[in-house]
């Protein structure tokens, strides 16, 4: 799988703030800056294409996995973002604030579940009743499949 870090860590670890809890049981859909939806979260935890294809799964104790089951990384209750050898590739701040590894800034999440990325332009966005940790797994592990 391919990630675009610069992209998908503003995504990913912005969304870590939009909820206020780490419960893993949510269910919505997952959009673009474009305002198209790509992918949903079911309440099993499974994640799908816009076609309703499993692509990957978000457990409720924060591993993330892919389609074929294997983890490919964390999410955890600090709101670190952990790579499949447990390496913190990120993290998000109390105010919504997002991190690379280093610490540098690279996003926010607004309270209406919009993603913005260090320029303060819309990259993504959140319906339903998506955690913040499921969100964040969404944007960081899935996003780049579904485009």
């Amino acid at each position: 799988m391919r990630i675009n870090l610069r992209y998908l860590g503003a995504l990913a670890a912005a969304l870590l703030a939009v909820s206020s809890a780490f419960a893993i049981a949510g269910e919505g859909e997952f959009r673009n800056s474009s305002g198209n939806t790509i992918g949903y979260l079911k309440s099993d935890g499974s994640v799908r294409n816009s076609s309703g294809n499993t692509v990957g799964y978000i457990k409720d104790n924060g591993d993330v996995r892919n389609a074929s089951g294997n983890t490919i990384g964390y999410i955890k209750d600090n709101g670190d973002i952990r790579n499949s050898s447990g390496n913190t590739i990120g993290s998000v701040k109390s105010d919504g604030t997002v991190t690379n590894s280093s610490g540098n800034t690279i996003g926010k999440v607004t309270s209406g579940g919009d993603v913005r990325n260090a320029s303060g332009n819309t990259i993504g966005s959140t319906r339903g009743s998506i955690s913040q940790a499921e969100a964040a797994a969404f944007y960081f592990f899935f996003f780049t499949e579904l485009l």
